[in-house]
């Protein structure tokens, strides 16, 4: 009831510390480290894809970035610039590069090399393979990479409160400074719910993007190890 209250109050809705604002924040931060970090990652991805020349290192580098912890990061980064919306971009940036750049990667090395060979044998050039054949086909693991990262993005930007900016992360900080846990358990609900609704919003899209027929190839590919799997 107290955070029924809570979000029923329209106090707590208005000015600069209000939900709108702190929602607006929020979304703020996220859409910019993930517009980074897709120009960054998605090139880069496209291009171990293609050619299968560094992928060894991409692996390796994509896994020792996912062992930085954010708030370490970002609080390093705060000291180092002494500029807080600078320290978090980056910190969210590279937090978000990982799941992009392996989810690009792997949607190119999944395509059917026996559609690659063809695409080849009909005279396309190397350009025209990734573009027309293989990214098409990898299209569902790319957005698949990105919207985890934007999952991971929503999650993780609390942490902006850490360094003194704003986004929903101020209202778990600031209810556990003056012990008010309702303001916790809401801010906790607000950053569940954005989850959610980008979450849907993103499968919308990558169901608006995707071909029927690369969607119908995976539906096949999944009902066929499934079945596979029975019989075992």
């Amino acid at each position: 009831m107290n955070v029924f209250d809570w979000f029923t109050t329209a106090a707590n809705w208005q000015g600069p510390d209000g939900i709108a604002t702190r929602l607006g924040e929020h979304i703020g931060y996220v859409l910019l480290a993930l517009v980074i970090a897709v120009v960054i990652a998605f090139p880069l991805g496209l291009w171990v894809g293609h050619t299968g020349r560094g992928a060894v290192v991409l692996v390796g580098a994509g896994n020792a970035i996912r062992a930085l912890p954010t708030l370490g990061l970002v609080t390093f980064l705060f000291l180092l610039f002494t500029e807080s919306t600078t320290a978090t971009i980056i910190g969210l940036v590279v937090l978000a590069i990982p799941p992009v750049l392996a989810g690009t990667y792997a949607g190119l090395q999944a395509a059917e090399h026996d559609v690659v060979d063809a695409a080849e044998g009909i005279g396309m050039t190397g350009w025209q393979q990734l573009w027309k054949v293989e990214l098409p086909i990898a299209l569902p693991l790319v957005l698949g990479g990105i919207r985890n990262a934007v999952l991971q993005l929503i999650a993780t930007a609390a942490v902006a409160a850490y360094v003194g900016l704003g986004g929903l992360g101020r209202f778990l900080l600031d209810g556990l400074a003056i012990l008010d846990y309702t303001e916790v358990v809401a801010g906790a609900i607000l950053t569940a719910l954005l989850a959610i609704a980008f979450d849907l919003v993103l499968a919308a899209v990558q169901r608006a993007l995707v071909p029927e027929g690369v969607r119908l190839a995976a539906q096949a590919t999944t009902g066929s190890a499934a079945a596979a799997g029975g019989v075992a």
